[in-house]
């Protein structure tokens, strides 16, 4: 079972999303990054922003990474 967001810390993302969360152009694992509240996927370049705890999941909303 999940832990609702009042019951994480704040800037979190539940650990059994990650589990299940894919990038959505190479399908490949995503890393959380606490600092900037995103998610990157290292093989796409890309870091995916969380907005009011939901990761958004777009490639055009996603930001180029080096």
């Amino acid at each position: 079972m999940t832990t609702s967001p009042s019951e994480r810390p704040e800037g979190t993302v539940d650990p059994k999303l990650l589990e299940i969360l894919v990038c959505p152009v190479t399908k490949g694992p995503l890393e959380f990054d606490s600092a900037r509240h995103e998610l990157i996927s290292r093989s796409a370049k890309l870091a995916y922003p969380i907005r009011d705890g939901i990761p958004i999941m777009l490639p055009e909303e996603a930001r180029k990474i080096e």
